[in-house]
């Protein structure tokens, strides 16, 4: 099983972000978000801490994708 963060760059869209206004927001590096472009492992304190700067929930942002 793969994580897609698909949803979360459509809701960057919906929220008129750029990938750097995320990492700034977040406080995570642009290494991580390069991680999460190519649908990359990241910690759970990574995903807290988009959640909480785009206040949505996890299942706003990644879904879970069987192979």
């Amino acid at each position: 099983m793969s994580v897609s963060y698909k949803k979360m760059w459509h809701l960057l869209l919906d929220k008129n972000m750029k990938k750097k206004d995320l990492a700034t927001r977040a406080g995570v590096s642009i290494y991580t978000m390069n991680k999460l472009t190519s649908d990359g492992n990241v910690t759970m304190e990574v995903i807290e801490k988009i959640c909480t700067a785009l206040d949505c929930k996890v299942d706003d942002i990644l879904e879970f994708i069987k192979e």
